[in-house]
């Protein structure tokens, strides 16, 4: 009789080979894919890492009077827009005598005129004149694809330009982070200000912000590095994106997955602190990951930290106090402009996969331009409570010409002043001493 052959010894090699086959190739799977591509599969691969908070926080009191050298540090910082203000638009360079301004940096200026005049710089016809005129400038500008405001303009002639300020027709593209930090403006003014609430409302029923949301996140267009073609992509890294998205969120358009910190979070230890951020890295997603201070700064004062933000912007904070403490190295990071090429640069706690790594929006390696940044060391010192809040603001309390404004920081590496001259530094300076006196400036008079 024919012996019958049992595979049964078989089955359980086989098993597992085909398990771990199956686990490597799933795991190569999730590292190659971009979590924009994850579509439906998304929820299933989200991180909901808990972030453990601490009980308190050394949150500096606001509502407080000015001293007499919070009201001369606003004088300087209010003398950039009166020398940059463009009368027959309404907007306001960008860089010092440059004439281009983004739709986020002509935020930064009416922002700064509105606490210009809540400091007491300037009186209420100013202000009003400057922001209507503003809007009516903002209701004729042409718009890229006729949906929404190219990333630039010229500052005189409202033309939509490239990034060095050549008219271009078709323009370059929309950003949903300038978007978002603009829609903030405009709750506060219709909030405390209702008298602008038509011309606002009239502005923006010209703009498809839909276009600019896909699947409750924030989608922008760019033109490629490379090639110069059209791309449509996710915008807002951790940080930014929840950020502007609460400016989408006041006005009533639902931004829910862009308003989760916890989405793509992952943590990283530096110098003992453990930092969170984006797990987003840009080999497999368009858009560098950048850890700065200045969207948690700004996210503190204008709509005052909530219970995520808090513990995030803190350890940001605490971790450039720690690479203080151990290398003797004054560090205030952020992204700024810078006064020699590439003229911008993003100096962050983590960009990329590496630690104090300072980048070019391209990507390309700035980090002999790392910057002690003029606006994230008046951000953390009207913020925190701590000495070394102070110690950032001694280093940058004299970094200003009287007839000019604030400088944009200090090169590390040199310790030459980085002479820069911004809207979005002195206006961040005008809106940290509003802060002092007001709080959180979305919350009312």
């Amino acid at each position: 009789m024919k012996r019958k052959i049992s595979y049964n010894f078989l089955i359980k090699p086989v098993v597992i080979l085909l398990g771990l086959t199956a686990a490597i190739y799933l795991i190569l799977w999730i590292e190659t894919v971009r979590p924009s591509d994850f579509g439906f599969y998304k929820d299933i691969f989200r991180r909901e890492e808990i972030i453990e908070k601490r009980k308190s926080y050394p949150l500096k009191a606001t509502g407080q009077v000015l001293s007499d050298e919070d009201i001369e540090i606003a004088k300087i910082a209010w003398r950039y827009f009166e020398n940059n203000y463009q009368l027959q638009t309404g907007f306001v360079n960008s860089v010092d005598r440059y004439t281009s301004t983004t739709l986020w940096d002509l935020t930064s200026s009416l922002m700064a005129t509105v606490s210009a005049y809540e400091i007491g710089l300037i009186d209420s016809t100013t202000m009003s004149f400057r922001l209507e005129k503003a809007f009516e400038s903002l209701l004729s500008i042409p718009l890229y694809d006729n949906k929404l405001p190219n990333k630039v303009y010229n500052t005189i002639t409202l033309d939509m330009t490239t990034y060095d300020n050549r008219p271009t027709s078709k323009g370059v593209g929309w950003s949903s982070m300038d978007l978002g930090r603009f829609l903030n403006l405009c709750s506060r003014l219709m909030h405390n200000y209702p008298q602008f609430t038509l011309q606002i409302k009239k502005t923006l029923s010209r703009w498809d912000f839909e276009s600019a949301i896909e699947n409750a996140a924030l989608v922008g267009i760019g033109l490629s590095f490379k090639d110069g073609k059209e791309m449509r992509v996710q915008e807002g890294k951790l940080g930014y994106e929840e950020y502007c998205a609460k400016g989408f969120q006041h006005m009533g358009y639902d931004v829910s997955n862009a308003l989760q910190y916890t989405d793509f979070i992952k943590f990283i230890k530096i110098y003992g602190i453990d930092i969170a951020v984006d797990s987003r890295e840009v080999k497999y997603h368009p858009g560098y990951n950048y850890i700065l201070s200045e969207p948690y700064i700004l996210d503190g004062f204008e709509y005052g930290f909530d219970v995520h933000s808090r513990e995030l912007a803190y350890r940001v904070f605490l971790v450039q106090k720690k690479r203080y403490e151990a290398t003797g190295i004054l560090t205030a990071v952020s992204e700024t402009h810078v006064d020699t090429i590439p003229y911008f640069i993003y100096n962050s706690v983590y960009v990329d996969g590496n630690a104090w790594n300072c980048v070019s929006e391209s990507g390309e390696n700035t980090e002999h331009l790392k910057t002690f940044s003029t606006s994230a060391a008046f951000g953390w010192y009207y913020l925190f409570k701590d000495p070394y809040s102070d110690l950032l603001f001694d280093h940058v309390r004299d970094l200003y010409h009287p007839d000019l404004g604030w400088y944009s920081g200090i090169y590390e590496n040199t310790g030459v002043t980085n002479t820069a001259l911004t809207a979005n530094v002195n206006g961040l300076i005008l809106t940290a001493i509003n802060y002092k006196l007001k709080g959180p400036l979305l919350k009312g008079n």
